[in-house]
């Protein structure tokens, strides 16, 4: 099987046209990318908004939990029957998946801002919007850029749905396989996926890095390792 898969990777044609690694891989990314900054836009503001006035956060996480444990496939499927249109589907379908890690980082990093240091802000005369800017924002920017990449890893592994209703992307590799029993083609296909999440974990990580104050990071340290004390304590 590994001399298969590798003489299947090694194959040039496997490589060209439409239905070629690169273009599968394209597709897959745009996917990705597009259904990624859409849950920005809706899930950022709203994280922001709820973190910082503290309204609605019982129903923010109520809400984000029901959604989690919507199946991808079943809902890109219901989509796909609803709007007969199989690009609309899947993009609201993985919408709809990444919302609930991005929103729950945003609100988690703005409810993990000391509240001594926000009284400080607002008793040097910060307004409120001034207050989420310069201090709620930096302290919570590691959670939310950590949630940001779950949401990425889980719109990687899940965008393969896209071939279950007629698009492109690496999915096409395990559907295709199995649909003639070729499984040297679906174990590529999984390889595929499991190396473009890898090397984009690995970007995600070092941009968090670069992004992340200095500051910020070396306060998220300490109070890791008080956490950490404490629960060795206890």
């Amino acid at each position: 099987m590994i001399g298969d898969v590798f003489a299947w990777f090694t194959t040039a044609a496997n490589w060209q046209g439409t239905g070629g690694i690169l273009a599968r891989l394209a597709q897959h990314v745009g996917y990705i990318a597009l259904a990624l900054v859409i849950a920005l836009v809706i899930a950022i503001p709203i994280g922001l908004f709820v973190g910082h006035t503290g309204r609605g956060g019982v129903v923010l996480v109520g809400v984000g939990n029901a959604i989690r444990a919507l199946p991808t496939l079943g809902l890109v499927t219901f989509l796909f029957l609803l709007f007969t249109e199989s690009t609309t589907a899947t993009i609201i379908g993985l919408v709809v998946l990444a919302i609930p890690p991005v929103l729950a980082g945003t609100y988690a990093g703005l409810q993990a801002a000391e509240h001594d240091v926000v009284d400080a802000a607002q008793g040097i005369g910060m307004t409120g919007w001034q207050r989420l800017w310069k201090v709620e924002v930096p302290i919570a920017l590691p959670l939310v850029l950590g949630g940001i990449r779950n949401a990425v890893l889980q719109l990687i592994a899940t965008a393969a749905v896209a071939a279950y209703v007629g698009l492109g992307g690496l999915g096409r590799f395990l559907l295709d396989g199995l649909a003639i029993l070729d499984y040297t083609e679906v174990v590529a296909g999984a390889i595929l996926t499991a190396l473009l999440a890898i090397v984009v974990d690995l970007l995600l990580a070092a941009a968090q890095r670069a992004l992340v104050p200095k500051g910020v990071r070396l306060a998220a340290q300490a109070a890791s390792g008080r956490a950490a004390a404490a629960g060795g304590a206890a």
